[in-house]
């Protein structure tokens, strides 16, 4: 289980680096950091984040399973709705209302948040015998 979920996580730590480092070069080109916010956490939260909880699966095993898919599919969507959140908060790239706006920012990171949580409690959870 850990180790599918392992490499769910580094794919998706790779869009993230990617597009985050992409986002870092169109920044400089332009001359213009004002997504300088959704760069550096789009690469911390979904690159670095996601690419040691991957790695961190890949080499313990943990004995509560359902505990492994709840973090990781948690850290998914608030590391994807954290970095959109942040964007349409910044960018405001359509006519939507602020409020919708921030909730989808505070959403994002809120499941984040749980997801960090639920991290914490997955380290006291890994099969010692194993580790």
């Amino acid at each position: 289980m850990e180790k599918q979920w392992a490499i769910r996580l580094i794919r998706f730590a790779a869009v993230f680096g990617l597009f985050g480092t992409y986002l870092g070069s169109h920044m400089a080109g332009a001359g213009s950091y004002a997504l300088k916010a959704v760069h550096v956490h789009i690469l911390l939260v979904g690159w670095l984040s996601m690419f040691a909880w991957g790695i961190f699966y890949k080499n313990y095993e943990v004995r509560i399973k359902k505990l492994v898919t709840a973090q990781a599919i948690t850290g998914m969507i608030g590391a994807f709705g954290l970095g959109v959140g942040m964007w349409l908060y910044y960018v405001k790239p359509f006519a939507i209302s602020e409020v919708v706006n921030l909730v989808f920012f505070i959403a994002g990171g809120t499941i984040l948040l749980v997801s960090f949580a639920l991290f914490l409690a997955v380290t006291f959870f890994i099969d010692k015998a194993k580790a």
